[in-house]
């Protein structure tokens, strides 16, 4: 079977090629990808091309398939996995596979196997792993976005807590204590907000910052703090840098629990300033430089038991659970989503994703589409852009299942 797909050849090398997969072995399923969201993780990996860790050094012969953020269709299925999988089955992948030690995954270390894709080639340690997840939603791009939304909950239950007078550390957040998320507009704070309001273990006070009235009066229309309310949870949502206005908010006592969105010092140092007693700073936001460092109080470390963990991803259990909440109704990230475009578009994305704005984008890999905002579908001449418009709007101008649908079954 032929397939498109954009390999990784080298640093800043991306190309869009039409090639052969190879025979299915008995331990190998193969499937349709349909849906995959651009991740900066995938702009570091092209960027970086060899250098990366997770990219072969041998990949300028031996090009590799990039996105691991992806979902689609089970085609066929080796003998080694017929009792587990059938044809038809839509799924959703853990790329952190940690197959035998090795840092291989999805999306950056498979010749055949990769989210930009029209057809893939799933190798048996995908299987053997237990990452090849079956998704019963009725969107693909919910299952896209099982994978970022496994790190912001991956993220929740790395943080932890100390019991006095002993050395047992509770794991999660502070059930009913007080929460900050810094730099929490952007689309992976609106994952993280829409989750912790929905989630079983929720904090008494939740506030989001950010510098850009335009994120959190965006946040603030599709995650209302009504809706934060009925389910116990107080949301603000607050422009300011200020330890003082956010310390306030607490009357004083401090968070028991502070995520930081975006690798900035002094937002670190902010959130370091605003831990209450036994205060848990999760580091969530990525950095590119290595040598990347912010100022700690130590004094607060050994006297009122200030900490702080970080995390790189989430595990499988976090993909199932995300997975779950989206199939019952109770998660819906789609207001992550701001752009939407074809398997055209994924190499000028990747390689300029910095410099463009908004949040997550959704990419649908047997469409030639140039990748556009949700919010420029109104403007545009094509009456199917128009259409979907139209179905946005009626969905508080997110993305949706009905819009997917359309465009799947439209001519652009």
């Amino acid at each position: 079977m032929k397939t498109r797909a954009v390999r990784v050849y080298g640093k800043s090398d991306l190309r869009l090629e039409e090639f052969e997969l190879p025979p299915l072995g008995d331990d190998e399923i193969l499937a349709s990808v349909v849906s995959d969201c651009i991740c900066m993780s995938s702009y570091k990996a092209a960027i970086q091309g060899a250098d990366h860790k997770r990219i072969p050094d041998d990949v300028a012969v031996n090009p590799t398939i990039i996105g691991h953020e992806f979902s689609g269709e089970i085609l066929e299925v080796g003998k080694k996995w017929q009792n587990d999988f059938k044809v038809g089955q839509k799924y959703s992948i853990q790329p952190a596979l940690n197959y035998k030690g090795s840092l291989d995954a999805p999306g950056y270390s498979f010749r055949y196997l990769g989210g930009n894709a029209t057809y893939v080639i799933i190798p048996n340690e995908v299987m053997e792993m237990k990452c090849l997840l079956p998704y019963d939603g009725d969107a693909y791009f919910y299952a896209s976005l099982a994978e970022p939304m496994s790190c912001v909950i991956g993220a929740f239950h790395a943080n932890y807590h100390t019991t006095t007078g002993s050395y047992e550390h509770k794991m999660g957040i502070e059930s009913g204590g007080n929460m900050a998320i810094l730099a929490g507009a952007g689309p992976m704070g609106l994952g993280a907000i829409d989750y912790i309001i929905n989630t079983d273990r929720r904090p008494g006070l939740l506030v989001v910052t950010d510098i850009d009235d335009v994120k959190l009066n965006r946040a603030a229309e599709v995650l209302p703090v009504e809706k934060a309310a009925k389910n116990g949870v107080k949301l603000v949502y607050i422009n300011t840098s200020n330890s003082d206005e956010l310390l306030a908010l607490t009357d004083g006592k401090g968070y028991d629990d502070v995520f930081v969105y975006a690798p900035v010092a002094p937002l670190i140092e902010l959130a370091d300033k605003i831990l209450g007693r036994d205060g848990c700073l999760n580091f969530f936001a990525g950095p590119t430089d290595p040598s990347f460092s912010a100022a700690f109080n130590f004094y607060n470390v050994h006297y009122v038991s200030t900490h702080i963990v970080g995390t790189s991803g989430g595990n499988t259990d976090d993909m199932r659970e995300s997975l779950a909440m989206m199939g019952s109704g109770r998660l819906n990230p789609a207001a992550m989503i701001t752009h939407v475009g074809g398997l055209d578009s994924v190499i000028d994305t990747i390689l300029n994703l910095p410099k463009i704005p908004g949040g997550k984008k959704l990419i649908y890999s047997h469409i030639s589409m140039p990748l556009t905002a949700i919010e420029d579908f109104e403007s545009m001449d094509n009456p199917v852009c128009k259409e979907l418009a139209e179905i946005v709007k009626r969905n508080n101008g997110l993305w949706c299942a009905e819009a997917e649908k359309y465009l799947l079954n439209s001519e652009l």
